[in-house]
């Protein structure tokens, strides 16, 4: 049985791609009204971490949404925010109207904001969006852009070269997990470089060519689809650490290629 994504005419998926840009735009509008605002506060959605939330992750989703309300109201929608709402038309937009929360809360731009349509098989078409940057990274339906300060190019992941000549990137040290951490130790102590910190735009930098891997665990939906979208439209590899399609989120291994993929995954699973 073909999905659902195969059955949309050219005329859908242009829709689609205008939708998913008005989306962008509006979140950018909403997120940089309050970025590096003297007032902004968070509350934490945890008790045993700090896990912020601002107005501006509030506000960004809910203007998203009241789009595809208006535009697409017979698609699905998964948003971090304010949760899921049904639809009928065998397509769902996942939405994290800020990637990287407590970077946006330190001033740093190396926040995003994720959108992405999915059908029942994963994500086809999405958008890694920096407001502050001015940057889009864009992949699916046979696109794969970046637009920027320094104009618009294609997107085209590194070529294979050893582990130990890559660069390696991760949002958080701990990755996870004890076991995890110590699985993610193992791929780092061979790289060349490894860096921390980057959220979504780590998954960015990957598909642009200038990095070789992204690992984390403990993701949610919401985290990895429109990076897996962009970075497979550039040319990369995004799964499970075990090799799976990984759209619902857990341990990613995205990769610049198959042979570091390959190298890095042995690494972690041994």
């Amino acid at each position: 049985m073909s999905r659902t994504a195969d059955r949309l005419s050219a005329a859908d998926r242009q829709e689609i791609i205008t939708t998913a840009a008005a989306l962008a735009d509006a979140a950018r509008r909403e997120t940089l009204q309050h970025f590096r605002a003297e007032d902004l506060s968070a509350e934490t959605k945890e008790t045993e971490r700090f896990d912020p939330v601002t107005v501006a992750d509030r506000a960004s989703e809910q203007a998203m949404r009241d789009i595809l309300a208006a535009r697409r109201p017979q698609d699905a929608i998964l948003g971090e925010e304010f949760g899921p709402k049904a639809g009928s038309s065998g397509l769902t937009w996942v939405l994290d109207p800020i990637d990287g929360t407590r970077g946006y809360l330190s001033g740093t731009p190396t926040w995003g904001v994720l959108i992405s349509i999915a059908d029942e098989q994963g994500p086809v078409y999405g958008l890694i969006d920096q407001p502050y940057i001015g940057e889009r990274f864009e992949g699916g339906f046979g696109r794969s852009a970046m637009q920027g300060p320094q104009g618009t190019r294609a997107l085209k992941t590194r070529p294979a070269r050893p582990l130990a000549q890559a660069i390696l990137l991760s949002t958080f040290p701990e990755v996870g997990t004890e076991a995890e951490g110590a699985a993610f130790r193992r791929v780092s102590a061979q790289a060349r470089l490894t860096r921390y910190g980057m959220d979504c735009y780590g998954y960015a930098l990957l598909a642009g060519g200038h990095v070789d891997l992204v690992i984390e665990a403990g993701l949610q939906p919401y985290d990895v689809q429109a990076p897996i979208a962009v970075i497979e439209a550039a040319g990369g590899v995004v799964t499970d650490w075990q090799g799976r399609p990984a759209p619902q989120g857990g341990q990613i291994l995205a990769a610049a290629n198959a042979a570091i993929h390959a190298e890095a995954m042995a690494l972690l699973n041994r």
